[in-house]
């Protein structure tokens, strides 16, 4: 009984020190996000399994978590298929031409927003902001009525048009980030004879990278990874992007779900390669506030 006790009072006493508590809590968050890392990464890993599977293994059941042979003669047949360049290539002019229209037009709108004071400001950037809460659906035949007024049905511009007015939560989002960044800056650079214009280009610019970074790679994977838009504007095949690609395969060879899984595996590449090489600025641009000293 005094052995059960000594044992005990010894596990109390680990527990009580401070340092295994946080240890222990530490561990606790590891294995929390672990989990959760591995629910959200088993249908990527799924897709990429299927996609080297046999067209007997894919209908196998039980099903087979990792297929008896590679058979990766499956990516080249996906892009056989369909002309999977081809609408790569629209996909990223439109993506490309998007993400220019959305930092300049974002930035600039931000600018007027949050560091020049005029009449109204406040009421405007609420009135404009409120436009969040229309729905595509609802602005979806008002914009194609204009768009087909216009003659720009059938080619990309109602793509990538409305892109160089600014999106409302693009706004809001680098409006938050110049508020962060104290005026004095901006009234030194008046005081050494400096325009507006001068301060946004040599002052705002550079201190907002990391947030017009972000912008760009959410406007990136939007227009990556659009689909409603792209249908009703594009009415020429040689048009579409890899979204609507990718629909068409599943319409035309529906039963080939390994060779479908092979063309969503090759489409997800970009974004997670962009996503790689920029996570660092694109944290820094979500958590960042103020300047740095």
């Amino acid at each position: 009984m005094t052995g059960a006790q000594s044992i005990t009072t010894r596990q109390r006493g680990w527990l009580s020190s401070r340092r295994n508590q946080e240890r222990l809590k530490l561990g606790f968050a590891y294995f929390i996000c672990t989990a959760i890392g591995l629910i959200y990464i088993f249908p990527f890993y799924w897709m990429l399994a299927t996609s080297l599977k046999s067209d007997q293994e894919v209908f196998q059941w039980p099903p087979a978590w990792i297929p008896a042979v590679l058979h990766w003669e499956n990516y080249p047949a996906a892009l056989n298929y369909i002309p999977f360049w081809l609408y790569m290539k629209n996909t990223f002019i439109i993506a490309t031409l998007s993400v220019i229209g959305t930092v300049i037009s974002c930035t600039l709108i931000a600018y007027g927003f949050s560091r020049i004071r005029w009449p109204g400001r406040d009421i405007v950037f609420i009135a404009y902001l409120s436009t969040l809460m229309l729905p595509f659906q609802v602005t979806m035949i008002p914009l194609y009525i204009v768009f087909r007024n216009l003659g720009w049905v059938g080619t990309y511009l109602p793509l990538v048009v409305p892109t160089f007015f600014g999106s409302p939560f693009y706004v809001f989002l680098l409006r938050q980030f110049y508020m962060t960044i104290p005026n004095e800056l901006s009234d030194a650079a008046r005081i050494d004879g400096c325009g507006e214009l001068s301060i946004f280009w040599r002052i705002m610019i550079p201190l907002t990278k990391p947030a017009l970074f972000t912008v760009a790679l959410f406007t990136f994977l939007a227009q990556y990874s659009a689909f409603l838009p792209p249908l009703i504007y594009l009415t020429d095949q040689k048009q579409w992007t890899i979204s609507l690609g990718l629909q068409m395969f599943k319409n035309m060879y529906g039963l080939q779900w390994q060779k479908m899984m092979a063309a969503s595996t090759l489409t997800m590449l970009p974004p997670l390669v962009l996503f790689f090489f920029t996570q660092r600025t694109f944290m820094e641009g979500i958590t960042l506030t103020g300047i740095k000293g």
